[in-house]
């Protein structure tokens, strides 16, 4: 049982695992973005990618670092229609095809 504050996979593969954490924390702590933007970009990410627990995570985390509610809520938002709008386009020149 890996009782570090590391993550499992630092301690499983320690050559891949520490620089993939050590990227991680760069981006979240690193770079031009605020970390409100941030936040809500891993908020929105995270539900895109349907991961609970990220989702939960980076709510949590986008309120502490100051986003409103609405922040939060627009940036899902934008999220579900940019999905929506993938849907729709990621095969146009079929669904033109059959359906224009």
């Amino acid at each position: 049982m890996n009782t570090s504050k590391s993550p499992w996979y630092v301690a499983n593969s320690p050559e891949l695992g520490k620089p993939f954490e050590e990227f991680y924390e760069n981006c979240k702590t690193k770079g031009v973005l605020d970390r409100v933007t941030k936040e809500l970009l891993m908020v929105a990410l995270a539900c895109v990618f349907r991961c609970s627990h990220c989702t939960e995570t980076h709510i949590r985390a986008a309120l502490e670092a100051g986003a409103t509610k609405e922040m939060i809520t627009e940036a899902l938002l934008i999220a579900a229609v940019e999905g929506a709008g993938t849907q729709l386009a990621w095969n146009k020149e079929i669904f033109m095809k059959y359906l224009a």
